[in-house]
């Protein structure tokens, strides 16, 4: 990075207003030319515009472009290895492990890399309960990236609060500066490095906004459940009557937009802790996909992308009239829209509740078109499942996934977030739907009538029925069958949703193709199981499927 600016930029005379007594030469940052400090939207929009990061489109969002990297870099995170957590960590695929010297090698040329250079600072929290909120600072070198954090965690009130701020982890992003693989250790110059002992995470080589989101989740994946509070890459929403709902599933399976239902409280949309008091949200903002959004199917979401306030990730605009173009995905399929969750308008606005779930519904994104709509699972069931987390990668959401979805198992429906062994999580969950007597469903919001390429993608109409009736409490009230291979419980009818779709075979035109894939899927499910077989109990391994 280097400093082009010789005059006064637009926040430079507020820079320090909101300014911490916990400097940022405790984390070893001096000798900077100047500090932004906890910057309102309005000032991080004239900066970021100013400093030519983003533009202003129709309606008042700002519009960025994220570069090379418009998804995580899955590959590229880190976890130090060092003797005070090593025991606690699930070390392999998602936690590479990384020396304390590659850390702090890392960290002394970022220090020196940010001397003379200007930076942006956000104080806040992550969680809404105040019993489990940890503060949190996110240090950048881009204003759009500090409004970024902006939106997505939880703002603190008062100048006074600012100032006593003293923050329990820190983030330090900086897509201008690379990592040197010869020297860190690291695969590319992109490097996210989460040092558990020191309270700091490093994100080097990526503008992409999701990487600042998803390390404070997994800090809080690994911090929480010592206290006994599951973390869960859910959303959750909430009835008149006080039921909670939570969705799980990855990225493109629906957690956003089967959330934001206008007949129920959202409380969040991705990620949340379920103490012995409640369930509460993580973050104070969504972060929503946006491509081929329509305002009939999701009025609300949509109607955000058009609003001051939002940031747009990767969405293409036209540059004489700003005005965006939702369908276009000549820059990513992985479109984006970060914005607070208070500009959905039937919000929790505490962000939480001191009421159990009801329902917990698994989101799985079915690529080979042959799961049920929807299914009812018993306890064991729901554990098999969870620790199973079978769906499907959609295009754009990682670096490397091409247009076609990639199967996939993600334990707990979030894998490359849990930062404990699956284990944990699960029999968390198992502990908690005991206590408060959830009813667990699996849900396919994936394709219908054939593989991706063949078939097509389940009508969210019918799948926002399956929900209400089973949210109100109808679907409890009608038949089921036993599902062949699977064992689960699928419904034979629902109101307002045909009784055919309730068969998947039946969109099939060859049945015994249908009944070939049924079965291989089947297969992976058991042969990825064995991953996690060990101490697993027997009740939970005999709840999988069976072979034809």
């Amino acid at each position: 990075m280097t400093k082009y600016l010789e005059f006064d930029t637009p926040a430079i005379k507020q820079a320090g207003d909101l300014a911490s007594d916990y400097k940022l030469k405790n984390h070893g940052l001096i000798h900077l030319d100047r500090v932004f400090w906890n910057l309102p939207t309005s000032a991080l929009y004239e900066e970021a515009v100013f400093r030519g990061e983003a533009h202003m489109v129709h309606g008042g969002p700002l519009l960025v472009t994220t570069g090379k990297h418009t998804a995580r870099a899955a590959a590229d995170k880190y976890v130090v290895r060092e003797h005070s957590t090593e025991e606690d960590i699930w070390w392999g695929q998602y936690n590479r492990p990384c020396s304390p010297e590659q850390f702090n090698g890392l960290l002394a040329r970022l220090q020196a890399f940010f001397q003379g250079e200007e930076l942006f600072v956000q104080d806040c929290y992550a969680g809404a309960d105040p019993n489990y909120r940890m503060p949190v600072r996110i240090i950048t070198d881009k204003a759009w990236q500090s409004l970024f954090a902006r939106n997505m965690l939880i703002n603190i009130d008062s100048q006074d609060e600012f100032k006593r701020h003293i923050p329990e982890f820190t983030l330090i992003a900086s897509p201008s500066f690379k990592a040197d693989p010869k020297v860190d250790g690291t695969r590319t110059e992109t490097a996210i490095i989460i040092n558990f002992a020191e309270r700091l995470a490093i994100i080097a080589d990526s503008s992409y906004g999701g990487e600042i989101k998803k390390t404070i989740f997994t800090v809080l994946n690994f911090l929480l459940p010592l206290k006994g509070v599951l973390a869960m890459h859910c959303s959750a929403n909430v009835g008149k009557n006080g039921d909670v709902a939570l969705f799980f599933g990855l990225s493109g399976t629906g957690k956003t937009t089967l959330s934001a239902d206008p007949g129920r409280a959202l409380i969040g949309d991705d990620e949340h802790g379920w103490s012995d008091e409640g369930v509460f949200n993580f973050e104070g903002g969504c972060y929503a996909k946006v491509i081929r959004l329509s305002s009939e199917h999701e009025p609300q979401i949509y109607a955000c992308t058009r609003r001051f306030g939002t940031i747009l990730e990767n969405v293409v605009y036209d540059p004489t009239s700003r005005r965006i173009d939702l369908d276009d995905d000549i820059l990513t399929e992985n479109t984006r829209a970060s914005y607070p969750l208070e500009f959905i308008p039937n919000v929790v606005p505490e962000m939480m509740t001191r009421t159990h779930p009801k329902n917990i519904i698994f989101l799985t994104c079915d690529a080979s078109g042959v799961m049920p709509p929807i299914a009812r699972l018993n306890p064991e069931q729901a554990m098999y499942h969870f620790i199973s987390g079978y769906t499907s990668k959609i295009a754009g959401t990682e670096i490397g996934l091409g247009i076609e979805p990639e199967i996939t198992f993600s334990a707990c429906f979030g894998a490359p977030f849990m930062v404990h062994h699956p284990f944990k999580y699960a029999n968390l969950l198992k502990d908690k739907m005991a206590k408060h007597g959830a009813q667990c469903w699996l849900v396919n919001t994936g394709w219908v009538g054939g593989r991706f390429g063949v078939g097509k993608r389940i009508s969210i109409r019918h799948t926002r029925n399956l929900l209400n009736a089973m949210l109100d409490g109808r679907l409890m009230e009608v038949k089921y069958r036993k599902d062949k291979l699977f064992g689960f419980e699928v419904p034979l009818s629902c109101p307002d949703v045909p009784e055919d779709v309730l068969e998947p075979s039946e969109s099939w035109g060859n049945k015994d193709e249908y009944w070939k894939k049924y079965d291989a899927l089947a297969s992976r499910y058991i042969e990825n199981f064995k991953l996690f077989a060990g101490g697993c109990p027997e009740e939970v391994k005999a709840a999988g499927p069976k072979r034809l």
